[in-house]
């Protein structure tokens, strides 16, 4: 202790507060960002992310108005709440980018994924398969004497499961789109 019975560190007031007050928890957050549709855009994009060694879990890119010649691009990335500042921050930097909206900081919203798994199998396999993909709402859009190519919507935790309920029955292969999200309301 000191002369004025202080303790070290002993509150969040205390001059020699040495405990870091931001967190180190890694959260995956969902980002739209609405930018110019012009070549380089979608590299500038990325390469934000890259040449800061941030990662990319998902990552969908189309036009969303045709007049305007804007483009939609929404990412899924993994970090820490300072580490999501820095990059929403430095995605408004960028020239041709128009807005940045953080969809999991704004509230509710509707996230979605479109899959093709491809199951390969006979006999009883073939039936659980077919069974499964009725309790998740696959639909079967290409079927061979050999295989099956389910397509399935929804929430990627949804894709998930299904993907490794058919891993058993047979499963080939699989192709995502990556996450499409909308805040909910106005």
């Amino acid at each position: 202790m000191s002369a004025l019975k202080i303790k070290k560190g002993s509150t969040k007031h205390s001059a020699y507060n040495l405990r870091p007050s931001f967190s180190d928890v890694s959260e995956s957050h969902t980002i739209a960002v609405v930018v110019d549709n012009e070549p380089g855009v979608l590299a500038r994009v990325i390469g934000l992310f890259s040449g800061r060694g941030y990662n990319i879990e998902s990552l969908t890119v189309a036009e969303v108005d045709h007049t305007g010649h804007t483009s939609r691009i929404t990412i899924v990335t993994n970090g820490t709440p300072q580490v999501i500042e820095q990059i929403k921050a430095q995605l408004g930097r960028i020239v041709p980018v128009h807005e940045v909206h953080d969809l999991t900081v704004e509230g509710a919203a509707v996230e979605r994924e479109l899959a093709l798994i491809k199951v390969q199998g006979e006999g009883d396999k073939r039936v659980e398969a077919l069974r499964l993909a009725d309790i998740f709402r696959a639909n079967v859009v290409d079927s061979t004497l050999e295989s099956f190519v389910f397509e399935i919507t929804g929430a990627p935790e949804k894709i998930d499961a299904f993907a490794e309920l058919m891993r058993p029955l047979g499963l080939i292969e699989v192709a995502r789109t990556g996450v499409a999200a909308l805040s909910r309301g106005v």
